[in-house]
């Protein structure tokens, strides 16, 4: 005589129909940027000047490649000083490490905009010092001291990236480098390097993208670049869409450079995929 076990067997629940409080609650904030948006396509046909786009364009150009230009050196000289720093941050000696910690928590806790000031006004109260050795010439410009600022705060980052993007790299490729005799430099240079960039790849396009929408910040300190010209074009025309402009140029330069890093990313991982 067999016996035979049955065992009830857990079904996912139905679906929810109908309205649930939830759903109403997500078409309706939908809805609500859908109106907005239709809204602000309106204001700007409808408020459209062409004789005032025509006269500021080549002012928005213009604070356009002065943006471009700030960040993409700034995030080129964060890059190269990030090696040393992600390295230093690895280091078996306590003392370097302790420095390069101290680096990237005082650049990293502290606001960027902070820092601009810190650079544009504080270093002009040495001004004699500064005029003694010979720099007062670099720091005496606007766009100079936000490069500057710019270039140490995303170093921060990027040394941060870097450091954890190496860390993600088993340690099997070390001891196998180290068996084959390899110094260590060489070994994170050939070897780590190449690996921990495609794990930091993604994080480096967050980063440029938001330095992108941080740099607006630089107008504050009479640096004349996208922002810098939006709030010139405004003074002398009080036209909101001046900012709407703006608004659409930071999002358009944001969605190329997203697109770009995915492309990018898509490029040199397909060795990953099957």
């Amino acid at each position: 005589m067999t016996s035979r076990s049955t065992k009830e067997v857990l079904r996912p629940p139905p679906p929810a129909r109908g309205w649930p409080r939830q759903r109403i609650i997500g078409y309706a904030l939908v809805s609500l940027w859908i109106v907005v948006f239709i809204g602000l396509i309106a204001y700007l046909v409808s408020a459209w000047k062409p004789d005032m786009f025509w006269r500021y364009a080549p002012s928005y150009v213009s604070g356009v490649w002065v943006t471009l230009k700030l960040v993409g050196l700034s995030v080129v000289i964060g890059a190269v000083l990030s090696v040393p720093i992600a390295y230093a941050r690895t280091s078996r000696n306590p003392f370097i490490a302790a420095l390069a910690y101290a680096y990237v928590y005082f650049f990293r806790g502290t606001p960027l905009l902070a820092q601009a000031f810190l650079i544009y006004y504080g270093f002009g109260s040495f001004r004699a010092q500064f005029e003694a050795v010979g720099l007062w010439f670099f720091f005496r410009d606007a766009f100079n001291c936000a490069l500057f600022a710019f270039s140490l705060n995303t170093a921060a980052y990027q040394a941060e990236i870097l450091r954890g993007a190496i860390a993600s790299v088993p340690k099997g490729q070390w001891e196998g480098a180290n068996s084959l005799g390899l110094p260590r430099l060489i070994t994170l240079r050939k070897i780590i390097l190449p690996q921990a960039l495609i794990v930091a790849l993604r994080p480096y396009g967050n980063e440029l993208i938001l330095m992108i929408k941080g740099s607006a910040i630089v107008a504050i300190i009479t640096v004349y670049d996208l922002m810098g010209v939006t709030r010139l074009v405004y003074s002398r025309t009080f036209d909101f869409q001046s900012y709407l402009w703006a608004a659409i140029i930071y999002l358009l330069i944001v969605e190329t450079l997203r697109h770009a890093v995915e492309w990018i990313e898509k490029r040199i991982t397909r060795h990953l995929k099957r």
